[in-house]
């Protein structure tokens, strides 16, 4: 196994602690700035850095990190938020239960403070969806942090928002790949320092419409109207 750390971001105040934190665990790094209104400075950091012209989304900003992983030799790297929710200290549990072509799923302790309540509900929401989808009951379905191998690149994805981290685990479920959770620790900050780009109106109508979309699908390949 030979993997990296891919950290998509955009416009956060925390990147440059949380490249350090990465780093300071001695793992290679790959910061995806995806459009942010100030550049993400990279002087004096021990990283590879890849840049969106214009904001294009998170999914987007993954599948960039990914092309840059599989450019340099890995086959698989971890995603790590750029808000200081995924801790460093628990990229290893991650890395520990890889299996070759499996995506493995960071699941959040949603027991601390902190948890807002949307979010609560967000995720049994998702994971409802997503064991309809893929007949796999999994924990925390909204969690970026994960560990994905680079042949995520050859999966028919068209979501490049926040809508990404669902369909990524819907068409790599269709194509026979393994998904598991592991439970790891995170910090979830208070609401004065929470860095969010999610729309809570549109992202939320737009992942319905998705989860709606992939139910037909998966309809259609059991009775063997669609092709993987």
């Amino acid at each position: 196994m030979n993997f990296c750390i891919v950290i998509p971001v955009y416009n956060s105040p925390y990147i440059k602690e949380v490249i350090e934190d990465v780093l300071s665990y001695g793992y290679k790094v790959i910061v995806v700035d995806d459009g942010s209104d100030k550049p993400v400075d990279a002087e004096n950091l021990d990283i590879e850095l890849v840049t969106h012209p214009i904001n294009m989304g998170k999914g987007e900003a993954i599948l960039s990190g990914a092309k840059k992983a599989k450019e340099l030799g890995y086959d698989s790297f971890v995603s790590v938020d750029a808000d200081k929710q995924h801790l460093s200290s628990q990229i290893q549990k991650l890395t520990d239960a890889y299996e070759d072509e499996t995506i493995v799923i960071g699941n959040r302790n949603f027991e601390q403070e902190n948890i807002p309540n949307s979010s609560k509900f967000g995720r049994k929401f998702s994971n409802f969806w997503i064991m309809l989808e893929t007949l796999k009951s999994l924990s925390d379905t909204q969690s970026g942090f994960r560990m994905y191998p680079v042949s995520i690149l050859e999966l028919p994805l068209t979501n490049r928002r926040f809508d990404f981290e669902v369909e990524i685990l819907v068409h790599h479920s269709y194509r026979g790949g393994k998904i598991k959770d592991v439970e790891v620790e995170c910090y979830y900050p208070p609401h004065g320092e929470r860095v969010s780009h999610f729309d809570k109106l549109w992202d939320n109508v737009h992942i319905t419409l998705l989860h709606i979309k992939l139910l037909m699908q998966r309809y259609l390949l059991l009775r063997g109207w669609l092709w993987k």
